[in-house]
């Protein structure tokens, strides 16, 4: 089973010490774009589309290792307790169910332009597909690139609305400062930040459908940002984007908030830090093909429909066993206080 570490191949879990600045400049925020390729230095995000989803991370990591200089040594220290559990092979959690308190936050000049209906049908999807209950796993010839169905992760996480707060600004869309997370930026503080996982709603800008903060940030801006038009599955008065109308966006970003890479681990053939995902040659959009084969080492069928990946939304449908032991590790770890056994 593979194992990969910043593009090296490891064939066991047995721990590397990894620099402190790399993992940090590989994971600190991602902030994921609705364009139809990737940004160049000449046109940073390129004309608005719906066909797939990339990062623009790099400006995000510096200013949070300028402004937090123990920012990567607290990453670090979550991935040496994310081994030290896949080696043990130890259940963090057997079949307990975490439940995590959500804040939503819709920031915009028109402030009810997100309903409560909306927002009930984003909890939804993000309770089925972290729960393994989407709909696409009921088909029993859902295509899962050779990945056991019964491997499938029920990633035992379900959420909760605990609080809609609706804020006018007079700003018409927000980028990845985190202007959206500050009443004073005309955005909206968040609440209860180390205990509840605040999600923003917004009009994004520079063709951005969201991006979320890795664990062990600052709780000032911890949580995911998603736009208005790639949030939940129904809208009224205007469009959900066409590709991204499922909800996805937020399963896909609150899975980084729960300490997930991309699948391709943001280089050619890259690092995810998970033993069951293959590898992958970059992002995939649209729906690919089945029997999509990487050109990386062994030439792999790759995981299109993986949550990590980019494809849209109503292709993606899975995360790994591995991937929930990734994120078992962040509940147990700096996300403990996000959550609670007992139902709500």
């Amino acid at each position: 089973m593979k194992k990969l570490y910043f593009g090296k191949i490891k064939n066991t879990y047995t721990m590397r010490k990894i620099s402190f600045l790399l993992l940090g400049a590989t994971v600190v925020m991602l902030a994921c774009n609705k364009q139809d390729a990737k940004p160049t230095e000449a046109d940073e995000f390129g004309p608005e589309t719906t066909s797939a989803r990339f990062c623009a991370s790099a400006e995000i990591l510096e200013q949070q290792l300028a402004t937090d200089p123990m920012r990567a040594r607290r990453l670090q220290e979550l991935e040496n307790k994310t081994q030290q559990l896949i080696e043990s092979g130890a259940a963090v959690r057997l079949a307990s169910t975490w439940y995590i308190p959500v804040v939503v936050h819709v920031v915009h000049t028109n402030a009810n332009i997100v309903t409560d209906a909306q927002i009930a049908t984003q909890i939804d999807v993000l309770n089925k597909d972290f729960s393994k209950t989407n709909t696409e796993l009921s088909n029993p010839g859902i295509y899962l690139a050779g990945y056991p169905l019964a491997n499938v992760a029920n990633c035992q996480v379900r959420f909760y609305l605990a609080q809609t707060v609706r804020k006018t600004t007079t700003l018409a869309s927000f980028g990845t400062n985190d202007a959206v997370k500050r009443t004073s930026s005309g955005g909206s503080d968040p609440v209860d930040a180390s205990t509840k996982m605040n999600m923003w709603v917004c009009d994004l800008s520079g063709g951005l459908l969201g991006y979320a903060q890795f664990p062990g940030g600052a709780a000032a801006t911890d949580g995911v940002v998603i736009d208005y038009q790639g949030f939940g599955t129904v809208s009224t008065g205007y469009p959900l984007y066409a590709a991204f109308d499922q909800g996805r966006t937020a399963t896909h970003e609150v899975g980084h908030w729960l300490n997930l890479r991309h699948i391709w681990g943001d280089t050619r053939c890259g690092n995810d830090l998970v033993g069951d995902t293959p590898a992958h040659d970059a992002s995939n959009g649209g729906c690919p093909a089945v029997n999509l084969k990487s050109r990386c080492a062994g030439k792999p069928l790759e995981q299109w429909m993986n949550y990590m990946d980019y494809t849209d939304d109503a292709c993606m449908y899975m995360f790994t066993a591995g991937q929930k032991t990734r994120m078992d590790a962040a509940i147990d770890g700096p996300r403990a206080g996000w959550g609670s056994y007992t139902t709500p």
